[in-house]
This record gives C-alpha cells, structure tokens and sequence, in this order.
C-alpha cells in the first residue's frame, strides 16, 4: 500500500538544488515517486508504509538541506505544526539573509571607493599602493566568505555529491575574481611593480565583492517574491480558529486548543467567532457567514442538525456544535492539502526546464573555460585581466533558476487564485491541461439546476383523488433513493398524509418502480416512473395525458407518471429551480470559445426546456448513467479535449473519463473523489473561472520560459565576449551579477500579475 506525504525543503536556492534533493530522495529505499518543486520549496514523496519521515530527513540532510514533514507536528516543536514550523525556519533564513545582505552592500561601497584608483590613475597618487590592497583585502574576504557563506556551502556539498549547481557558477567566478586580487596583492608585497609596459595588473575585490552582494540581493528579492506567490496556502491557514470552547458533560464551559478537540465533542460558538471545526447544529440558530467556501457574502441560515464547515464565521446567534470532523479531516485541512499537492506537482510543460537545467551548469562551466582560454591566447593585452573579467563576466550572468521558476511560480499563484475563487486544482498537469479544453460537458442536475426537485402540481384523472394519489406514490417512493422519490415524500410529509407498507417492491434504473402498497390491509398494484416506463408496463397512456405531459415537459417539468392498478390515476410534474448565474456561466464559456454539452437523463423536451433558459443549443437527453461514458468517449474519438461537470455517484465514471472531471463541491464525495478540479462553492460561474485561470497560468509559464530562454541565450555570449570584435563592448561582471539577479525576481514578479487577474 503507498501513500504519499507533503514535505517543506529549507535551505534550497537554485533551481539546480531541487533537482539535488529529488535525486536523493529518488535513492531512498522505498521511494516510488519523488518530486522537488523549488518555487514551492516543497518535496511530494510516494512511496510504501515501511518509509519513514526520518529516514527521508537523514537522506536529504546529507545533501546539505532541511526537510519538514507538513502533514503533522514538528518533533522539536510540539505544538508547532509542520507549517508553521517550516515558515519559522523561513522566516529565520530570511533574516539572516537580510543581516548579511547590509553588511553586503556597506562593504561593497566601501570597496568600491577603495578601489577607484585602478579606475582613476590619479587618486593612486595619493594613496599607497600596498596599504590600500591590504585594506580592500581585509574588506573582500568576510563579503566572499561570510556575506556569501551560503554560496560556498551549496557548491561544496554539491561537490561533494559530485554534482554541480549554480553555487558552483558564483563561487567560481567570484572566487576566481578574490584569489586573483589575492595574487595582486602578493605580487605587490613581493616588490613586483603593477604597472609594466604601460599595462597594469588590478585587483577584482569589487568585483568578487559587489557580485556576491548583487546576487544575494537577488536570492532575497526572490524568497521574498516567492513568499507571496506562495500565500494561498498562508491564507487559508490563517482561516482556522486556533481555540475553542468546549463544553463538558456537566455543562461547564473550557478553553482548548483547536488541535485537542475529538469527534463528538461539542462546542459553544459565540456571534463573531470562528467555528472551530466541521460539525453539526445541536443547539441554537444563527447565521453562517461561509464566504470562504461560497464567494458569496450572504450569509446562510443555520439551525439544528444543519451542517457547520470549520474556519466559517458565526454572525448572529450562539450555537451549540458537535464535531464530526477534526485535525486532518476537516474541510480546511483538506483544502490546505489539495492547493500544497498542486503547488508542489509538475507540470509537463516543466519538463523542458528541467532537461536545460540538468545540464545547464556544466555547459556554462565549459564556456566559461573556453572564454578564459580564448582571451589568454588571442585577447589584448593584459589578456590574463580580460580572460579573467570575462569568464567570471560568463559564470555570473548564467541563470538556471529563471528558468527553474518559469513554470513552479506560476503554478503556485494560479492554483492560490482559483483557491481565492472556490476552485481546488488538484494538480499543474490539471491546471496546464484545462487550458486547452475546448469542449464542456455539463450534467443537469446539480450543475446547471439546484437539484433541489420540488412537486409544482399534481393533474388528476377524473374522479380522482390528490391525496389518495399521493398517498400511493409517496409510499411506493419509501424504497427509492431517487432524489424524485424525496422530492414526492417530502410533500406527503408536509400535508401529513398517510403512508402504507409496501411489498414486491422492483426498481428499474432509469425509469421507475412497481410494487404492492398495503392499504388497510388490501394490497394495490402501484406503478410510478416516467410515462414511458408506464407505457411499457401495457398501460394505456390516452391523447388526453399525453398533450398534458408534452405541455409540462415544455416548460421544463419533470413528469412522472401514477399507475393504479393498471391504469392511469395522475401525473406529478417536479420542478427544478436553475442555478443563479446559470445563464451568465453558459454566455462567458462561449466567450472563451468553449462549446457546452447538456446531458441529462430526462427526456428530450424537459432537457430542451432547460437548455433554452440557458442558451445551450447541443443537448443529449435520455442518457442512463453508463450512457455518460459512451458520450464522453465519443467526443474524444472526434479529437475534442473535454471537460465533463457533474455531482452525483452516477457522474464518478464520466468524470474520470474526461479529460478534466470537474466536480461540483455540494456533491457527492464520490464525484469529488473522481475529479481534477473541484467547485467548493458549486457556482456554475467557477466553471469559467477556473479555465479562464489555467488560460492564463499556461499564457504566463510560456511568458516565463521565452524570457529564461531569451535572457540566457543572449547575455552568456556577450558576457563571452562576441561584441567585442565588432562594437568594442564587454560585460562588466558587476553587470553581470546585477543581470542574473534580476533576471529570477523578474520571472516571479510576472507570475505575481496572475494575483491581479479580473473576472
């Protein structure tokens, strides 16, 4: 049996250090599928029951990274979560990285005043030689060694792994750049003269030092720019109540932590507070503000037995919860699940990326030596100082983690917007794939209407009576499941009409049910289901009925048919209210260029009916549940990518036939189970919504990658050198660090537009 686990990674700065905890995790006995989402700072392991989260700990640790287990509390921190746990290490790496960052950028500018005399001839007059050196020494090496600490650690446990990354670049350059100084610096201790025949040896310490500073300053604006695209998953944490108010056996009335509360405990929710946990009314009547779930303001009315969703807001009474659902189960949790497993899967579109970056750093390696060695033989004099400049120019400039934040970022703020929206993606292949849907397949009931049925008339044969009739089907109904079947007790139940015992009772899937109704002790042959299930039980459906019907039908009635001793006795129409926004959700899927499909079980003038309130011109009517199949597979033999919406047991097959299942959140678990993406608010207008956002999150990744790419291509030869011969241009590796730096939080900041999306 395997079972999957959701882990933070700490310490990982490049896209090629993800790349390093996935290969060691991947080694891990019992590891079955491993994956390392850098953006997300996160790692997804499947693996089976004998694997343990220290084992996983131990083989990450020796790669030089920390890993925290998300889905329970931290060892050393008992009444930590993992996610609170895994943002304090984060945040305390930030502040570090901060503190180091001034120290940084004040000795740069002190080095960089120091060392204007090899830029400035004159100020060498006044100002020794020597001393100055020692000084910018004594200033360079705590920038390289202790300000960029966390490069040389990185690239040193990745040697030590014999594998590379782009620590491994800035180390190299920066430090090619230092240990020359270091030379400079001997050279002038020894007696050697600088200055000879006209040319003159410098010292790089700005370089090595203002590199260094410039591409920490880029890690930095990246974690902080990473910190907001990854705020779905905070928000939704910051939801939760953190205590409660649990009653006693004997009444009294205590405070607890959230994390203490069991199923069956019930809990006392004052106006204003947050209710706790997952529950059910046992006391008092209030209204729920449940925009967190709905996106709608409005709160709803909530009383005895009433279903309570935790982190919902208690406006107005005080109520009495008893909870049904705790710790990892309950509605919040779950959705803290789902939007982490989506922001740390990969997408396929990911794959690209991650082939470049696996050998990205040693082809950089290689150009860079290339460039040092092609200056040194054939560049101007001194060419030690221009193979130097530009190799190190080569090293810094190069960025695999534009590349390596291309696709992550904008999967982790598109999947916390459509969280922001009521729309759970389960993963980025989803969220890439629903981009590309073209065709909808909506099931009626549930989807397009409330799925709420309601008897709206009764139409008698002559002499009959409606609360005999009823009588008859409501009793008949009893042994149904069928939502008609509630819809018809229901009203029995309100009038108070009587109900008879029943036996030989059959059902037919999809059309109706028969059975002896024991009234007064005198046994009824009792027949209900659609007029089409009556006629082929030879009874006789006249002209008269069936211009009834036909006119019940039109309007968008459900008609079913009564039976009484082989003849018909009446005709129950149901009526099904659409779902506010119905209309508006079709029109905007059209605007996407997006075709709906109707499908329903009714029959064709019923689903016609509906489909004309709504503006769908395509309906399939008359599908029995295993015809829901067939019609999805028939669409996708036409070379259509469909999506299929739906919140029934029935729906479960088509929705895992589809290419995306989506299911509506007030349905069935077993529909919600079966989905790609789930509608916790059940608004049809989160059906446009949530590809309008999978449009736009693949539109952003490709955005991403062409500027990674472009950015790459480009500056890695000119930092070489290729313009020199034509247009006498070199990049300064200042420049360089500067570029590269800003070429990562670049990618992340066009992810975080995807924040501001409008619907």
């Amino acid at each position: 049996m395997e079972h999957q686990k959701q882990y933070a990674v700490i310490g990982m700065n490049c896209a090629t250090c993800a790349l390093t905890v996935e290969a060691a995790l991947k080694k891990v006995p019992g590891v079955k599928v491993a994956n390392v989402n850098f953006a997300a700072e996160t790692a997804s392991v499947t693996g089976d029951h004998s694997l343990t989260t220290e084992t996983l700990i131990e083989a990450v640790a020796k790669t030089g990274y920390r890993l925290v287990a998300l889905d329970h509390h931290s060892d050393d921190m008992e009444d930590m979560s993992g996610h609170d746990h895994a943002r304090m290490l984060k945040a305390e790496d930030l502040a570090t990285m901060r503190q180091r960052v001034m120290v940084g950028a004040v000795l740069s500018l002190v080095i960089i005043l120091l060392s204007l005399p090899d830029y400035l001839p004159w100020l060498g007059e006044v100002t020794p030689m020597t001393a100055r050196l020692l000084i910018l020494t004594a200033l360079a090496a705590p920038v390289e060694f202790w300000v960029g600490a966390g490069f040389w650690r990185s690239a040193f446990l990745s040697a030590r792994n014999w594998q590379v990354n782009m620590d491994t670049l800035v180390v190299l350059g920066t430090g090619a750049a230092f240990f020359a100084g270091l030379a400079v610096v001997g050279l002038s201790l020894a007696g050697v003269p600088l200055v000879q025949g006209g040319v003159r040896l410098d010292a790089y310490f700005d370089v090595a030092a203002v590199v260094v500073t410039l591409v920490l300053v880029g890690k930095y604006l990246e974690a902080k720019a990473k910190s907001r695209a990854s705020g779905a998953i905070e928000k939704l944490l910051r939801l939760g109540a953190k205590t409660a108010h649990l009653l006693g056996p004997d009444g009294a009335l205590s405070d607890v932590a959230v994390e203490l509360i069991k199923v069956g405990n019930r809990l006392l929710v004052r106006p204003g507070e947050k209710i706790p946990i997952d529950g059910v009314v046992r006391e008092g009547q209030s209204a729920v503000d449940e925009s967190m779930v709905s996106g709608e303001s409005v709160p709803v009315e909530k009383g005895i037995g009433a279903s309570v969703i935790g982190a919902t807001i208690n406006t107005t009474g005080t109520l009495t919860v008893e909870a049904t659902k705790v710790g990892q189960d309950t509605f919040l949790a779950q959705m803290v699940k789902l939007v982490s497993e989506a922001q740390g899967s990969k997408a396929p579109i990911q794959r690209f990326a991650d082939r470049v970056i696996a050998y990205f750093v040693p082809i950089v390696m290689v150009v860079a030596f290339s460039t040092f060695i092609i200056w040194l033989i054939w560049g101007p004099a001194p060419a030690i100082t221009y193979a130097l400049v530009n190799a190190v120019a080569v090293l810094v400039v190069a960025c695999p983690c534009a590349l390596g934040l291309a696709t992550p970022t904008a999967i982790m703020v598109g999947t916390g917007k459509a969280a922001e929206r009521g729309v759970i993606i389960r993963s980025a292949a989803t969220l890439e794939l629903a981009g590309r849907v073209k065709t909808v397949v909506l099931d009626k009931t549930g989807t397009i209407t409330k799925g709420e049925l309601k008897v709206s008339q009764v139409e008698l044969a002559a002499d009959e009576n409606e609360t005999s009739i009823l009588s008859l089907a409501a009793s008949l109904e009893q042994k149904s499941e069928h939502p008609i079947a509630r819809a018809i007790e229901n009203l029995a139940g309100e009038r108070g009409i009587k109900l008879w015992p029943v036996s030989n009772f059959q059902a037919a899937a999809g059309g109706g049910i028969t059975g002896q109704v024991e009234q007064d002790g005198q046994p009824i042959e009792v027949a209900v289901g659609s007029p089409e299930f009556i006629g082929k039980q030879a009874m006789e459906i006249d002209d008269e009925w069936t211009v009834k019907i036909a006119r019940l039908e039109n309007v968008g009635q459900t008609v079913i048919a009564v039976a009484v001793a082989g003849r018909l006795h009446g005709v129950i129409a149901l009526a099904d209210e659409l779902k506010p926004g119905a209309k508006q959700a079709i029109d905007r899927l059209r605007q996407l260029g997006i075709k709906p499909i109707l499908l329903t079980g009714d029959n064709e003038r019923v689903a016609k009916a509906i489909a004309i309130q709504v503006g769908i011109t395509d309906v399939r009517a008359n599908i029995k549940p295993e015809g829901k199949l067939a019609v999805i597979a028939e669409l996708q033999a036409a070379g259509e990518l469909v999506a299929m919406v739906g919140d029934g047991i029935n729906d479960a097959p088509a929705l895992a036939k589809a290419d995306i299942g989506i299911a509506i959140g007030t349905g069935t678990d077993v529909a919600i189970e079966a989905a790609d993406i789930t509608l916790v608010s059940g608004e049809p207008r989160a059906i446009a919504e949530a590809i309008t956002i999978s449009r736009r999150t693949l539109t952003n990744i490709k955005q991403n990658l062409f500027w990674a790419s472009i950015y790459n291509l480009v500056l890695i030869p000119v930092a070489a050198g290729v313009l020199w011969p034509v247009f006498g241009i070199l990049l300064n590796p200042i420049l360089a660090g500067g570029a590269m730096a800003l070429s990562s939080v670049s990618v992340v900041l066009n992810s975080l537009r995807l924040k501001r999306l409008k619907f």
